[in-house]
């Protein structure tokens, strides 16, 4: 499938999944499109080419080599999410606004906002899920959920190019899950604050 072929609802999906993806791991988001790219398996429209680049492919397989082992790590991984926190948003907004490329601004300039919000969304959600899973004395339920974020990615990102519709429909159970874990931590929080004395 080319990006001649696509339509703007299915570059909508790609450029989604590129910032949701990017929010969770940026590196493996990079490198995984450009190695498709690369090796056929996508026809990547021009503004994600770069990502083909050797140069590209050797950089951002060696960060994702970093982050696999960074992410898997108790407390490491909360400062390396903190230290990324100014890079996923902007990188994811930037992918995404790449589907378009310069030919298409405003669907460019859309796509970065839907895709910046995106990784901003998953980025909060997985720095915060995780800084509570750190609390466990345990280790396995922080490499549990590394695990589940490095399986999310490449599932996300493939069925934006397979099935646009399948990838929207496991989206929006994606942010009805983030939007649950924000009213439970809300009242969990609430609870407290509404027992101390006016």
């Amino acid at each position: 499938m080319t990006p001649l072929d696509l339509d703007t609802p299915e570059l909508l999906a790609i450029a989604a999944a590129l910032g949701w993806a990017s929010g969770l791991r940026l590196y493996a988001v990079v490198f995984l499109t450009g190695l498709a790219g690369t090796l056929g398996w996508v026809d990547l429209p021009s503004g994600l080419q770069a990502l083909q680049h050797p140069a590209m492919l050797g950089a951002s397989g060696f960060m994702l080599f970093v982050e696999f082992f960074a992410d898997k790590i108790p407390g490491v991984d909360t400062l390396w999410d903190l230290a990324h926190t100014v890079l996923r948003i902007p990188a994811g907004a930037a992918l995404a606004a790449s589907v378009f490329g310069a030919d298409d601004g405003t669907m460019a300039m859309a796509a970065a906002l839907l895709g910046g919000t995106l990784a901003a969304t998953s980025h909060v959600a997985k720095a915060t899920t995780r800084a509570a899973v750190n609390t466990s004395p345990e280790p396995f339920s922080n490499v549990g959920m590394s695990l589940l974020g490095d399986a999310a990615v490449p599932t996300m990102l493939w069925l934006s190019w397979a099935s646009p519709v399948a990838f929207f429909i496991v989206l929006a159970l994606a942010l009805a899950g983030v939007a649950g874990r924000v009213w439970l931590v809300g009242r969990f929080l609430a609870g407290p604050a509404g027992r101390l004395p006016g």
